[in-house]
Order: C-alpha cells, then sequence, then structure tokens
C-alpha cells in the first residue's frame, strides 16, 4: 500500500482509489490523500464512498480510515473520496503558522530548540525548549514578526533531502519532537519558509533572509499570505525549560483581536488619553497605586503601634500583658508590630481584629510562649490557630475582637 500524499500534494481533496482491505469501519486504501493523525495536527475529516470519515491514523505504518458506519464496498472496489476543505486548509494555514511562530521565537528568545506543535480547533500551540521568560513585550514582538511574515508573503516550500545533510545544516530545525514521517529511507521532508522579496520555492541553503526551515510532515500553504488572519495569545509554561506559545489563525483569530480592540478603546477611553499613551498612562497608575499600597502599609503599621502604645498594661501569670484591637489592620501586619513591640512595650502583646472573621495575634517575649497562650485564647473563645513561642496567629472566633481585649484583661 502508498504512503499518504496529503503532505505532498495538501490542495488534492477529491480522490478516486481502489479500497485495498476493509474490517468493519476500517479502510485500507491503495493510495490516499487523507492526512493521518500526527505530530500534532488532526486527522482530516470528509467521505470514503459517501460513508463520513470519522478517524484516520497510522497503524503499523499503514494509514487507517475509521468510517462512521461500515461500509457497503469491498476490497478491490473503486471509491471516489472527498476530504472536508474547511479542516484541511484550517490545519494547513495552522501548521504553516507553527512554522512562522517558531521562526520568530529563534529571533526573539535565546537558546530556542523546537519541542513540537499541537493544532486544536480553538488554537494552536508551539513548544520550544528556553530558559527565557515569556513576558508580554516578548509576546508582543513574536506577534508582530509572525504577522509581518504573513504580510511579506513569503513563499512556503517542501522538500526531501538526505538525512545527514539535514543534520549537519544548522539552519534546519530538527529535534526528537519531529515526527518519525518526517524521515523515509535515509531521508528526510523539509518544509522552507522563504526570503521576504523570493517568488519561487527555496533551496535548504538559501539566503540568510530564509524565515525557517525544519523537518515536518504535516500539511502547509504554498505562501504565508495564505495564513490569513493569526495573532497570538498567550503563554504557557508545561515545565521548567519549556514554554508553549499559543495562537489564532482565521475567525478564532478575528475574534480575538475585535476583543483586545475593545479593551484597548475602552482602557483608552477611561484613562482619558491617547491610545499611544495609554499604556503609559497604565505604568503611571500601578507605580501610584504600588506607592499608595506602601503608604497604607505604613499607615496601618503606624495604627496599631500607637495602639499598643497607647494601651494600658496588665499584669496576668506573672507577666506584663498590653492587649488592643487593630481596627481595620489585617493580620499581617498587625503580627509584624506586635513582635517588634513584644518584650519593649510588654512582655505579652495581644492584638485582635477582624478580616473576614475575628482573630488575634499574639507575639511574646523571652520565657513566655505565645502558641501556648493562643491556645488558652481559642479554648475561651473558640475558633483555632497555631504559631512558635514568639508569634502565634488564632481566628475563627465565637466572640467581637473587644471581648477577646476584654476577656484577657
Amino acid at each position: 500500500m502508498s504512503p499518504q500524499r496529503a503532505a505532498a500534494e495538501p490542495y488534492g481533496t477529491r480522490f478516486e482509489s481502489t479500497v485495498a482491505a476493509v474490517d468493519g469501519r476500517r479502510v485500507w486504501l491503495e493510495t490516499t490523500h487523507f492526512f493521518a493523525a500526527s505530530a500534532g495536527q488532526p486527522a482530516d475529516q470528509g467521505t470514503i464512498g459517501d460513508v463520513p470519515v470519522a478517524d484516520v491514523r497510522f497503524e503499523d505504518g499503514e494509514v487507517v480510515h475509521v468510517l462512521s458506519d461500515e461500509p457497503r464496498f469491498r476490497a478491490g472496489n473503486s471509491v471516489l473520496c472527498s476530504i472536508d476543505w474547511e479542516t484541511r486548509m484550517y490545519c494547513m494555514r495552522a501548521h504553516t503558522a507553527c512554522h512562522v511562530c517558531y521562526g520568530a521565537a529563534r529571533r526573539v528568545l535565546n537558546d530556542v530548540a523546537y519541542a513540537g506543535v499541537e493544532i486544536g480547533a480553538e488554537r494552536a500551540r508551539v513548544d520550544v525548549e528556553t530558559n527565557d521568560a515569556v513576558d508580554d513585550d516578548a509576546l508582543v514582538e513574536l506577534d508582530e514578526l509572525l504577522n509581518q511574515v504573513v504580510w511579506e508573503s513569503r513563499s512556503v516550500s517542501w522538500d526531501s533531502i538526505p538525512v545527514a545533510e539535514a543534520r549537519e545544516t544548522d539552519d534546519i530545525a530538527i529535534s526528537e519532537a519531529t515526527d518519525d514521517g518526517a524521515f523515509e529511507k535515509g531521508r528526510v521532508r523539509v518544509v522552507t519558509i522563504g526570503d521576504a522579496d523570493s517568488g519561487g520555492a527555496n533551496t535548504i541553503n538559501a539566503a540568510s533572509d530564509t524565515w525557517d526551515a525544519a523537518a515536518c510532515a504535516g500539511t502547509h500553504v504554498r505562501n504565508t499570505r495564505e495564513i490569513g488572519p493569526v495573532t497570538i495569545l498567550g503563554a504557557t509554561q508545561p515545565r521548567p525549560g519549556r514554554v508553549g506559545v499559543e495562537l489564532a489563525v482565521g475567525p478564532r483569530a478575528i475574534d480575538r483581536r475585535a476583543t483586545e480592540k475593545r479593551v484597548t478603546f475602552a482602557a483608552s477611553r477611561q484613562l482619558g488619553v491617547p491610545l499611544g499613551e495609554a499604556t503609559g498612562e497604565l505604568s503611571r497608575l500601578e507605580t501610584e497605586r504600588a506607592e499608595l499600597a506602601d503608604s497604607v502599609d505604613t499607615l496601618q503599621r503606624e495604627l496599631v503601634r500607637t495602639r499598643i502604645e497607647g494601651a494600658e498594661a496588665f499584669e496576668r501569670d506573672g507577666r506584663t500583658w498590653v492587649a488592643t484591637t487593630a481596627g481595620g489592620v489585617d493580620a499581617d501586619e498587625a503580627g509584624e508590630v506586635a513582635r517588634e513591640t513584644a518584650g519593649e512595650v510588654a512582655d505579652v502583646v495581644v492584638v485582635a481584629g477582624e478580616e473576614e472573621s475575628p482573630f488575634a495575634v499574639v507575639a511574646a517575649g523571652e520565657d513566655a510562649d505565645a502558641a501556648a497562650i493562643l491556645r488558652a485564647l481559642t479554648e475561651e473563645f473558640g475558633g483555632g490557630g497555631g504559631g512558635s513561642p514568639e508569634l502565634a496567629w488564632g481566628g475563627d472566633f465565637d466572640v467581637e475582637p473587644e471581648e477577646v481585649v476584654s476577656g484577657l484583661e
């Protein structure tokens, strides 16, 4: 049986073939243009003899077509086959866009190695090995380069060359993630995205402006302009040293860009600045908010310290205690100030407050155990918590903060 011809002739979607074998819903053809799922690209859809194709896959090196129903035709029959063009073209566009994106990644990130692609109905993903952080600036640069290459209408070609030659060529991406289907009898199929001003197919050792060359068995468009609308969606990090750059093509890319424009225009309008100044204004506001948050934290700490220093000390269990409420100060801030003042203002400092529920922090100086004191509080007022001899925290009390303080005094 002949191998699939989809990668070599991606624009062919109607063909006639002889049925080689039938086993229930599984069909083998003498020749086929259906793409079998592999290397992150899904299988083609379509019909064989008017029976819908549910799946196409490799089994023992052969292309197996799994139909939705058992066919009436048998081995030896000639059948008319039709491939769903919308699905095929989407995969061609998305797969080529992934190659363009990888070429962009090699220009934006350091020490990049190809690690595979995954083409889904909603988005595609290019995995690369890199230790670089893919931040917002990197994503914007990848998006700019990706769309620039689409605009430049670069030619896309594929050819089979000796594996040894490909491995000796630094600009050709070959890795463990490369589909085995790209290799055959000592040769490897290489997909090349050519020069910006190239009018035809490119040789592997073309000028330095060649955008990308990679071993690949997938289907591709002939020119980057056929990719159409495309946009970077974001990045994931499935594990340290690996980054997945996600992108969308076609209608989903259009929808995403429309959403981004709505958000951008709304931000510009709310900020009251021109679109080009929105990023700078957001940065200024972020800095201002951070400074305000620091100021609030400082004021909260000063408030707690003032309340602790102004509280009337009392004797309990042979030690000097101070207990006060924290107002609207959170437990972390209250605990920090309590620890700073324990041993200075009193042997034991208790600060009670309320966030989602009443809480108390206990800080103790030498010869006192904050965790033991907190256990006594939870036995009396409910709730729970824990900590160290120096600082303990408890919450979910059955009483208000003021009652915790008055109960201690």
